[in-house]
């Protein structure tokens, strides 16, 4: 409609029953719609709460351990990392050093590297390994939305299907060749002159002239 005054607008609503809404307040001059305050607060709410369920809140997890950890509880917090991975959350993995284990961050070093390298498939190194104070730091987050690889589409034209009433063919395929050799027709029999009497001998008949 335009722009037009408040007080107008307010009448213009109450006239046909409904309320003047404001949509943008921060708008210069400010837009207002003229519909059923009730109804345009419940499809809000609907779409605030559509926005909520794709919104995926980050949760960060913490595994702690030390440089000088044994292979079996390694094999535990690489399970545990596994499964927080799997859930979506960050990791982070740290390695505190004490007394004098500061003296070799290299074991941490290879220690998280090791960690990153088992968890490959589940998360991705977003900080490397960085040491901070008296602790080892490395940040890792989940795998999301890998495609799984497709196999691969077969070559082979898909046989007719057969036509009503005829039997379904072989389900062994033969392989393609050179095609086979024409056969060439046998030659047609000549016709047999009907048997008769024997043909007579001829003789030479010799005739002498008058000398």
């Amino acid at each position: 409609m335009g722009v037009v005054p408040a007080p107008r607008a307010l009448a213009l609503a109450q006239s046909e029953g409904l309320d003047l809404v404001e949509v943008a307040p921060t708008a210069v001059p400010p837009v207002c719609r003229i519909t059923d305050y009730g109804k345009w607060r419940y499809e809000a709410q609907q779409r605030e709460k559509e926005a909520k369920k794709k919104q995926r809140t980050v949760t960060w997890k913490e595994i702690r351990m030390a440089p000088k950890i044994n292979g079996h509880d390694l094999d535990t917090k690489i399970r545990t990392a596994t499964r927080l991975l799997d859930e979506g959350d960050k990791l982070k993995v740290v390695v505190r050093f004490r007394g004098r284990e500061l003296a070799h961050p290299d074991r941490g070093r290879t220690l998280l590297i090791e960690m990153a390298e088992r968890l490959k498939e589940h998360g991705i190194v977003e900080r490397a390994p960085l040491l901070e104070g008296r602790q080892m730091v490395m940040v890792m987050n989940p795998v999301r939305g890998q495609p799984a690889a497709k196999p691969a589409a077969a070559t082979t034209a898909p046989a007719p299907s057969p036509a009503p009433g005829q039997p379904a063919a072989a389900a062994t395929a033969t392989p393609p060749g050179p095609p086979p050799a024409r056969a060439t027709p046998p030659a047609a029999p000549s016709a047999a002159r009907p048997a008769g009497p024997p043909a007579a001998p001829r003789t030479a008949t010799r005739t002498q002239r008058p000398a």
